[in-house]
């Protein structure tokens, strides 16, 4: 008996979680794609519940979900969505975490303490990932606590190209908030034409979470518009404090950039009242509208995030949009 010969057929379904809607409708919009409908529900006791209104088997899954507050149930969200689509027998699942959830959390400080940016990983891969797809983690080294492809895409560029259209005509110095961000201020250094760079000495507690305490500027940042860089803002104590250092050791402005703006309270005061001119972040996580303020901008990965999803669903080179530096 001679087997029955086909053409096997590729189908891109996009799914979205609850967190960040307006994200994953904006991908799908640059994707020239639909969000695939879904019933999605929480329970009376916080048990959540999906079903695909569509038939997934065989497709190549994009499931997109961002870790805002409650971070824990979005987590958890984005696992079921990744098991129902196993169980539906999707060909390929693919995580979309813009913001990659415990990423600080990413060795042990002290004994007796977790590796939770591990266990995520290890999570996701249980569900039935096969693939996950982030933006700038905040140690590189993440990447290889998933058992499989992991892509890190580069939301430095999207910002890095906004400070070079709108302060590109300036004496600008790169700063890093701290010294283990000094190779991460190189390439920014490098990518805004070879600026020169600074950091910021300080010192944390491990005790006392989000607390630092900025000691002294590291480098010649006087007359200069110091574009001070961070992977993350999350309570805005490190930045605001860092401003102050940059503006009292001589520096002309400070323009704030990072690509995760988590914002806990009291970020927006903080920022709103710093003496930065100007605190620029993408979307890479919901900002609402009481946690937005005169001088912050927000740009769109989204551009990003498809281009990154054609180029996984074709079998295509994700590292070939950065310039093979990915």
């Amino acid at each position: 008996m001679s087997p029955k010969s086909g053409t096997p057929k590729k189908n891109l379904m996009l799914f979205s979680g609850r967190s960040h809607v307006e994200l994953a409708e904006e991908v799908a919009k640059n994707l020239n794609v639909t969000i695939t409908p879904q019933t999605l529900h929480s329970f009376a006791n916080g048990e959540l519940y999906v079903r695909y209104e569509e038939s997934v088997r065989g497709s190549d899954a994009f499931v997109l979900q961002s870790f805002s507050p409650p971070i824990n149930e979005w987590i958890m969200e984005q696992l079921i969505m990744v098991d129902a689509l196993k169980r539906g027998s999707a060909k390929r699942i693919t995580v979309i975490m813009p913001f990659y959830p415990y990423s600080r959390q990413d060795k042990k400080h002290k004994g007796r303490e977790p590796i939770s940016a591990r266990l995520i990983a290890d999570l996701f891969k249980t569900a039935g990932a096969d693939r996950i797809l982030t933006v700038d983690l905040h140690t590189a080294q993440i990447q290889g606590f998933f058992d499989g492809p992991v892509d890190h895409l580069h939301g430095q560029n999207v910002l890095a190209d906004y400070i070079n259209e709108h302060y590109g005509d300036q004496d600008i110095a790169v700063v890093s908030p701290d010294s283990g961000r000094v190779r991460l201020a190189e390439k920014w250094a490098q990518q805004l034409g070879d600026r020169p760079i600074a950091f910021i000495h300080k010192t944390r507690d491990p005790d006392k979470p989000n607390q630092a305490v900025a000691n002294r500027v590291v480098g010649n940042v006087e007359n200069r518009l110091c574009v001070l860089i961070d992977d993350m803002i999350d309570t805005g104590g490190t930045i605001t404090k860092a401003t102050e250092a940059l503006l009292d050791g001589g520096a002309s402005d400070v323009v704030v950039a990072s690509t995760h703006g988590i914002l806990s309270d009291p970020a927006t005061e903080r920022l709103a009242n710093s003496r930065a001119r100007e605190v620029i972040i993408t979307n890479s996580l919901p900002i609402p509208e009481e946690k937005r303020f005169s001088k912050l901008t927000v740009l769109s990965i989204a551009p990003l995030l498809a281009r990154a999803i054609q180029e996984v669903f074709e079998d295509g080179s994700v590292t070939s949009l950065f310039d093979g530096s990915a």
